[in-house]
């Protein structure tokens, strides 16, 4: 799943308050540029010429903080082209753009953070395709595993913007250091350090899965990991595709082996209680005892670092940080597992073309970087514009050419299996229901 948040509450930034300031800025009449047009300062932005006052709305998840730091990353740009980017966030978008796309009010541009979304709109032919400096940017900055994922029929229609890494195991590098223990590099590693844990009298382990209609998705998570790490990403491939079934021998072994911490009573679940307890848990809270000394590792992403409390220092030698969760098959490779957004178009006027130009763009990334909380996996990425320690680890995972990225699977399947069976079939899993059934019924339930 690729967004996690607190109950969320519709948003509109409204363009009223923008107007007046640009007006303000700007002088009056049809010249909707600033004062800055045409110094050093835009010189960047020469490219994106010849949209004065031309509108773009774009429709996203992204909401409060969050958006307010979107806003401010782009603001040099519409400052300098005089494009007016029309922002909406809202807490129901997955479930409202589809209604308003299907009903001829589709924004100019959306954030999707879903590849099966951006496919369901493609097949359906309400998306368009990449100009043609859009694609050969986007060629030049991405990643060509990303570039999949915004591909339908061998044709590009979604960019990547953001990404988080969700292959971390989160740990207190002041615990370690005082207990002793060395960060694992290896799966035997790490089964070895939580024996070692677990014979001390804590619990090595906390987990929570808990997130109101959404539970059961940081299982997945696990789940996907493992795969990777055991199988490697042709097979992780074909199940996402259901080129092989859910229940599929090899995916039955992934499965029981991260059962063999997720189910183990020894290991879990630190703070909260046993095994159980997993599923009542909010995945909010779940990692919070890593830093209290009541469980010692906590495997969620990079985003997690937002969860701990106002005061925790989060880096390597401070009270909460995370490590890369251990290969298990070297021959499998380095395997990193993540998500992000997309750029998708529903209209190619120029300045729509313009703006999505843009955001692919060396430019955009390193504005967007420089104000914190965000990565991504664009090339054009300067590391030095990069504050947080986890996301600078983040960043170095996601540029590393040795590995070898997949999206969550869980966004890559039909949603009725993808946000359905299978986040339903991990809770009856953590309840003790045993693995052979319940793959088999996330298996009948793949659409025909």
């Amino acid at each position: 799943m690729a967004v996690f948040t607190r109950p969320r509450q519709a948003f509109v930034i409204a363009g009223v308050i923008g107007l007046a300031l640009s007006a303000t800025a700007c002088g009056t009449g049809d010249d909707k540029k600033s004062s800055k047009a045409g110094s050093a300062e835009c010189a960047a932005y020469d490219k994106y010429e010849g949209h004065d006052g031309k509108k773009v709305s774009i429709y996203a998840s992204i909401r409060d903080a969050e958006a307010d730091l979107l806003e401010r990353s782009w603001s040099q740009f519409t400052e300098c082209t005089g494009i007016e980017i029309d922002y909406e966030g809202s807490g129901e978008f997955e479930a409202q753009l589809p209604v308003r796309v299907d009903g001829g009010n589709a924004p100019d541009i959306a954030f999707v953070p879903q590849p099966g979304l951006v496919k369901r709109f493609a097949d359906a032919g309400k998306l368009k395709s990449l100009g043609a400096d859009t694609k050969a940017l986007a060629e030049q900055n991405m990643p060509a595993d990303w570039l999949k994922y915004g591909t339908v029929n061998g044709t590009l229609y979604g960019v990547p913007l953001g990404a988080n890494v969700k292959s971390f195991v989160w740990y207190s590098p002041k615990t370690f250091k005082e207990k002793g223990w060395e960060v694992p590099t290896t799966w035997d590693q790490l089964i070895a350090l939580s024996d070692k844990i677990a014979a001390s009298g804590m619990k090595p382990w906390c987990v929570g899965v808990e997130s109101g209609d959404a539970t059961g998705w940081p299982a997945t998570d696990w789940i996907e990991d493992v795969i990777l790490r055991t199988q490697g990403p042709e097979v992780y491939d074909q199940w996402t595709t259901h080129g092989i079934p859910f229940n599929d021998p090899k995916i039955v072994d992934a499965v029981d082996r991260a059962g063999s911490i997720l189910k183990n009573e020894k290991y879990v679940n630190g703070g909260f209680g046993g095994v159980k307890s997993i599923t009542t848990t909010a995945f909010q809270e779940a990692g919070l005892p890593v830093t209290t000394g009541k469980c010692a590792m906590h495997r969620q992403a990079s985003f997690y670092a937002n969860q701990f409390p106002e005061g925790t220092k989060v880096a390597q030698d401070g009270d909460a940080f995370a490590f890369y969760f251990p290969t298990i098959d070297p021959a499998k490779g380095k395997p990193v597992l993540g998500a992000g957004e997309f750029v998708v178009g529903y209209a190619d006027r120029p300045e729509v073309q313009a703006v999505q130009t843009y955001l692919v763009s060396a430019e955009y990334v390193n504005s967007r970087a420089k104000l914190g909380n965000w990565v991504t996996a664009n090339n054009k990425l300067d590391i030095a514009n990069v504050a947080s320690p986890i996301d600078k680890l983040s960043v170095q995972i996601l540029q590393d050419k040795t590995g070898t990225f997949r999206f969550d699977g869980s966004d890559l399947m039909p949603a009725a299996v993808g946000s359905g069976t299978f986040w339903k079939g991990m809770i009856e899993w953590l309840n003790g229901k045993a693995t052979a059934p319940v793959l088999q019924g996330i298996e009948s339930s793949w659409p025909k």
